[in-house]
């Protein structure tokens, strides 16, 4: 969760409507076997599959294709070498940003319990007074009050189970955000599609996107707290696997505005992450894993319409952990923190960083539940998030990922 600068200029100019595309090569790289696809322009999909033609040469060695391999090379990326450490370098010139630079080998085995249970959320020590909001695109409304977040009841795959934690390597360090699994027209019932912020896959306009991105559904599904959680094995806090990004994509606005701190790019602060098992998963997609999948409300009521919202994360900073997955309820007022961009939700709410990207969920007239959010920004003391209202924009990101897997 992004938190508000003490000042900021607002951005006058037209927002713009196109989308960044960015789709991962995904190789196996301690694996004995792996298949992989793909075609020689870098913005194309290449996906690595847990099913298929495994490209095993018979000898216990990964066969990759001339065209992956070429790939990386045209980002100087040595596949041995990224395996064991290269991807620690973040000078940057090295550091990809532009929207199909996005690459993100398999690594396996590198997120285990130690390194998940140690990630930080990336918004560590940012913060500013709560009251320095100004600018209008219409109506802000009132700061709320305080809603205390509510933990969620293990297991959390029974009462949450499209929630869990986006893990990525920054500058910074090891990093964690909150996620949720959405569904992928292309795939209906077969979703491999995970919703964050857009700071959870890339930082905007200082610099590009963040490494050794993977999405673990329903982590610490127990509710494991202390020493229980220190001693837990991987199957305990990732009861339903590790799955890497493969594809992501993020507006470019966000690319081109987004700050690590501030408004900026707030608005269009969304991401969608392609996923694939970093194991085998049965040759079942991420929704039949995890037996669940939401809908994307592209066209939500306006605000004052919406009677109530809830937003689910796992709160990474004080006086969370990071460990327990939380949520908070109530209607949300409007937050405009950019004259020329769309109104932003915003709710009473104690969650702190960690939990940024996780899902906003109103369920409609229908009765459905439905994702019309994910936290973006609030301030250091907590007490309130702010989540971009989807529209346009955000659903050329969406539409952008599911096409570009459609045939796979």
């Amino acid at each position: 969760m992004r938190s508000i600068r003490p000042s900021f200029t607002l951005r006058r100019g037209a927002p713009r409507a196109l989308a960044a595309v960015a789709l991962a090569s995904a190789l196996a790289l301690t694996a004995t076997a792996c298949d992989t696809s793909g075609d020689d322009n870098a913005a194309g999909p290449a996906s690595a599959s847990a099913t298929g033609d495994t490209g095993d040469t018979g000898d216990g060695k990964i066969k990759i294709p001339d065209d992956i391999k070429n790939k990386l090379k045209e980002h100087g990326i040595d596949i041995d070498k990224w395996k064991n450490g290269a991807w620690k370098n973040w000078d940057r010139d090295d550091w990809l940003r532009e929207a199909n630079d996005f690459v993100n080998p398999i690594i396996k085995g590198l997120w285990d319990p130690d390194r998940m249970r140690d990630a930080n959320d990336p918004d560590k020590d940012k913060g500013v007074d709560a009251n320095d909001i100004s600018g209008d695109q219409g109506v802000t409304d009132p700061t709320p009050d305080p809603v205390e977040a509510r933990a969620v009841q293990p297991a959390y795959h029974a009462n949450a189970a499209t929630a869990g934690k986006v893990f990525f390597d920054s500058p910074e360090g090891t990093m964690v955000c909150s996620a949720t699994v959405v569904e992928d027209p292309a795939h209906p019932g077969n979703s491999n599609l995970v919703w964050t912020a857009g700071h959870c896959v890339h930082a905007g306009k200082s610099g590009g996107w963040y490494r050794n991105i993977a999405f673990v559904p329903s982590y610490n599904d127990q509710g494991l707290t202390g020493t229980a959680l220190t001693q837990a094995t991987r199957s305990q806090v990732a009861p339903y696997g590790v799955w890497w990004g493969d594809g992501a994509q993020t507006s470019q606005q966000w690319i081109d505005q987004g700050g690590e701190t501030g408004g900026d790019g707030a608005s269009y602060d969304y991401a969608v992450i392609h996923v694939t098992p970093e194991q085998g998963s049965g040759g079942k997609s991420l929704e039949e894993t995890v037996g669940s999948a939401l809908p994307v409300n592209f066209d939500a009521p306006a605000v004052p319409k919406v009677s109530s919202i809830t937003a689910t994360g796992y709160p990474a900073a004080k006086p969370y952990d990071g460990s327990l997955l939380y949520q908070c309820a109530g209607k949300p007022g409007r937050l405009s923190v950019d004259a020329s961009a769309p109104t932003m939700y915003r709710i009473g709410c104690t969650m702190t960083g960690g939990a940024s990207g996780g899902g906003w969920v109103e369920t409609g007239a229908d009765g459905k539940p439905a994702l019309v959010s994910n936290t973006s920004i609030g301030p250091v003391s907590s007490g309130w998030l702010a989540g971009p209202r989807l529209g346009d924009v955000a659903k050329g990101v969406y539409e952008g990922v599911s096409k570009e897997f459609a045939g796979q």
